[in-house]
């Protein structure tokens, strides 16, 4: 299935390397950590339910008996929901991990109803960006400490129909829109990885590259709200638009790509999908609307408007 896949041909390794996968024990996410794990990584599968990602760690093992050089995978309990759980989580890892030199973010939530985080916060811009944003600013200390590190955010094609609505970032006072919040929540995750990117640069880092991507369309359960939210009648489109559809081992060869391939090492701060280098929608590329976002960004999870995650420990 998938019509339009490309494949990610890199055959690097990643002996002695730590990588932290978000939302790892299904879909594009799983196969990811599957990837690393083949390459030799220290697999950090960072999700919300811990028994069902020690079991997508047990099926990844069972996978790859008969292989040799494999890494080691391990769980850490995460929920973006929480901000609470978000900081819990990357203490866990500073204070436990000698270094990280990948982190994908990869979890999310699609079109689900109107529903809010722990902290009061529209669901989808919550998951999908804020506590990415946190997870990964609270990381970033150890992360610059490796010699060669990445950070890739799992974005979407979604985000071209998407605005930042600074006045209402939260939906608290205009009407809700499952599919705008979505891609509201998209279009933030490619103006974090620019801003990021920037203020890498401006501190002379160049050591850390980040990414942003659309993975394709893909049946994984990331679409599980769409009966829901919408009705049978998207369902049965999504049926017929099968042949499009792309598999989670085709859906995640962009993640992979930006994660370890060796011709986008250099590149920093852009926008990629079917491996290779996009042009994302204009409104994804405004500088100024990237460094609005990290500052509103830095209020809504609870730092200060001068905090510097560049600093090494």
């Amino acid at each position: 299935m998938g019509f339009f896949s490309a494949v990610c041909t890199s055959t690097a390794r990643l002996d002695g390397k730590t990588a932290i996968i978000t939302g790892s024990n299904t879909g594009i996410g799983k196969v990811t950590a599957k990837d690393f794990f083949e390459r030799g990584a220290k697999v950090i599968m960072a999700c919300r339910n811990k028994t069902k990602a020690t079991e997508a760690v047990n099926d990844i093992k069972d996978s790859c008996k008969s292989k040799q050089g494999l890494g080691e995978l391990v769980v850490a309990e995460l929920d973006l929901t929480s901000l609470k759980s978000v900081r819990n989580c990357a203490k866990t890892i500073m204070d436990q991990e000698s270094r990280i030199d990948l982190l994908v973010n990869n979890a999310g939530v699609m079109t689900c109803p109107e529903s809010r985080t722990a902290d009061g916060y529209e669901m989808q811009f919550g998951t999908n960006h804020l506590g990415h944003f946190l997870f990964t600013l609270l990381l970033l200390p150890k992360i610059v400490q490796s010699p060669s590190a990445r950070i890739v955010n799992v974005s979407s094609r979604a985000h071209e129909a998407g605005t930042i609505d600074f006045n209402d970032l939260n939906w608290n006072n205009k009407p809700y829109s499952a599919l705008k919040a979505y891609a509201q929540s998209k279009l933030a995750n490619i103006l974090f990885t620019k801003e990021l990117a920037r203020q890498l640069a401006d501190k002379n880092i160049n050591n850390v590259t980040v990414y942003s991507l659309h993975p394709g369309v893909i049946k994984t359960e990331l679409g599980r709200h769409l009966k829901d939210t919408y009705g049978a009648l998207v369902t049965s489109l999504w049926d017929l638009l099968r042949w499009a559809i792309k598999t989670p081992e085709q859906g995640a060869q962009t993640t992979i790509y930006c994660s370890v391939d060796e011709k986008c090492a250099t590149e920093s701060g852009l926008y990629y999908a079917e491996c290779a280098l996009k042009s994302p929608t204009k409104a994804a590329q405004n500088e100024e609307d990237a460094k609005r976002l990290w500052i509103e960004s830095l209020k809504l999870v609870d730092l200060p408007d001068n905090y510097v995650p560049f600093n090494k420990i």
